[in-house]
């Protein structure tokens, strides 16, 4: 269908830029110390799906007025992991958009709620953006099943397993051949590697062969760089990246000489501390 078919799906991405989470990494790449997160849009002519959304009140600011600008009504809000950096944009979207949905799987709901719960925010989230987390969270709810439907329109849940949390997942919106892919592709832009085993990080690799078998035309990471095209290839670059950090853990004894060996191969990719943090748990 053509872009101006009423009926045809349309998407468009929106990139929220913020510090990342280690900051205590070795000196040397101070000018990439930050991480892009990402907020799908799919759309038709009357409605809308988004997919994931930003963490601190005025990027979350900026997505609404940007979800506004489409003058759509959105109908669901989907949340493809509970980390707190892709859901706490919940309240404020339900705040300008009442009618809409905040779902998710039922594991993803259940490690949101425990991720925007008082305790955790005190631990975790709160210190690392101190004011600035919308608070009181609003989880997503558990989604029945696994695909949901607007106007005809299919979105397919692809439950993903542990990739860098656990219980994640992508959206496959087949009408499209895109994946929404949350966290297991990450585009230009270290991977968070703090919650993972070499178990679970072979799963993560296996997790992008489900999402490449789709034969998808579109891979929108859930951190990119803003300027990168969505390419399906990001998925192979994913899996590349954990098969190189498990291959230079075993060959390596520490978490400075992994860091390195690790930025020898990827030396301009955004964030390291995501893996810095992934180099001190591997070594723990």
């Amino acid at each position: 269908m053509s872009d101006d078919d009423p009926v045809a799906l349309r998407f468009d991405i929106l990139c929220g830029r913020r510090p990342g989470l280690t900051r205590d990494l070795p000196p040397g790449k101070e000018d990439l110390q930050w991480v892009v997160n990402t907020a799908t849009l799919i759309y038709d002519d009357t409605d809308a799906v988004l997919v994931d959304t930003f963490t601190t009140v005025d990027q979350n600011q900026e997505l609404v007025d940007w979800v506004e600008g489409y003058g759509r009504n959105l109908k669901y809000i989907y949340i493809t992991h509970g980390h707190g950096d892709h859901f706490f944009g919940v309240k404020q979207l339900k705040e300008a958009f009442p009618a809409a949905r905040a779902i998710a799987t039922a594991a993803a709901a259940k490690q949101a709620a425990y991720e925007g719960s008082p305790e955790y925010l005190d631990i975790f989230w709160g210190k690392a953006f101190p004011g600035q987390i919308p608070t009181p969270p609003v989880a997503p709810e558990a989604l029945d099943g696994d695909r949901f439907e607007m106007n005809g329109h299919t979105f397919q849940v692809i439950e993903t397993g542990y990739t860098d949390t656990h219980d994640t997942s992508a959206l496959w919106v087949p009408e499209l051949r895109l994946v929404v892919a949350g966290d297991v592709a990450y585009n230009g832009i270290h991977q968070y590697m703090a919650e993972t085993t070499t178990e679970s990080r072979e799963e993560w690799a296996r997790a992008t062969d489900i999402l490449a078998a789709l034969d998808p035309r579109y891979v929108v990471a859930g951190h990119k760089i803003p300027s990168n095209s969505d390419d399906p290839k990001i998925l192979a670059e994913t899996k590349q990246y954990l098969t190189d950090f498990n291959r230079l853990d075993a060959t390596t004894g520490t978490a400075g000489e992994l860091y390195e060996a690790m930025l020898q191969l990827y030396p301009d990719r955004a964030n390291p501390g995501s893996l810095w943090g992934g180099a001190k748990k591997a070594k723990s």
